[in-house]
């Protein structure tokens, strides 16, 4: 989750946030890519943390419902865009293997 983790400071601390080409918006708005960016890197922490330092290891698999969550948002947003959605799959479904993993 380490990549998870650098593509959400990346959203957060990037310049060029909701640039526009031809009059056409390209991205969404820069407060929205702020806010995923700051839901990407709580997800990573909460994902790791709980369950490293043994402080309610119940909030590892809540996390990694969430992130399952975004996911799924992110594969709809991006197959609109008529982008690849196989890197939202593929963490799609490793927060999904972690969540059943650490639930049962």
């Amino acid at each position: 989750m380490y990549t998870y983790f650098m593509v959400g400071v990346k959203k957060v601390f990037s310049v060029n946030k909701g640039e526009e080409i031809n009059g056409e918006e390209k991205t969404p708005n820069k407060i929205m890519i702020v806010f995923v960016g700051i839901v990407e890197i709580i997800g990573a922490i909460g994902l790791i943390l709980p369950w490293l330092l043994d402080i309610s290891p119940i909030l590892t698999p809540l996390a990694a419902i969430g992130i399952a969550i975004i996911m799924v948002l992110a594969a709809i947003y991006h197959g609109k865009r008529k982008e690849s959605i196989v890197v939202n799959i593929i963490i799609l479904a490793l927060a999904l293997f972690v969540a059943i993993g650490r639930l049962f």
